[in-house]
């Protein structure tokens, strides 16, 4: 998959769910899924992590060809003040399991791969 950012988030918001993050409801599918799906993005189409300090903790985000991308953004209700402060893989696994990132790889994979894709 190349990275077209309206195929990821569309290929996201259906992959997320109880299993990529505790934090996931029906109402809101991106809570709590900002580490993994950082993670995620990065392992498949590179760039950097980036980091903010929020009250709940660090949210996680990426930063791909001179453009910040943050798919998981709309779990908030506010707007945020972007830091874009550097992270690193360390940073953004200690809000995310090994079966959580696994989960969401899988699902992601299900979703990216539509009717005319072979999968894999």
């Amino acid at each position: 998959m190349h990275f077209d950012p309206d195929e990821v988030q569309t290929a996201l918001r259906k992959a997320w769910s109880a299993s990529t993050a505790s934090q996931w409801t029906a109402s809101n599918p991106a809570a709590g899924q900002c580490n993994v799906t950082a993670l995620l993005v990065q392992e498949l189409f590179g760039g950097d992590l980036l980091k903010t300090p929020l009250p709940a903790g660090d949210h996680f985000y990426n930063w791909i060809g001179g453009v910040r991308y943050d798919f998981t953004a709309s779990q908030f209700d506010q707007p945020i003040a972007y830091m874009d402060l550097p992270a690193n893989q360390a940073d953004a696994e200690r809000g995310a399991t090994s079966e959580q990132s696994a989960q969401l790889r899988a699902a992601f994979e299900r979703q990216s791969a539509g009717p005319d894709r072979p999968c894999g």
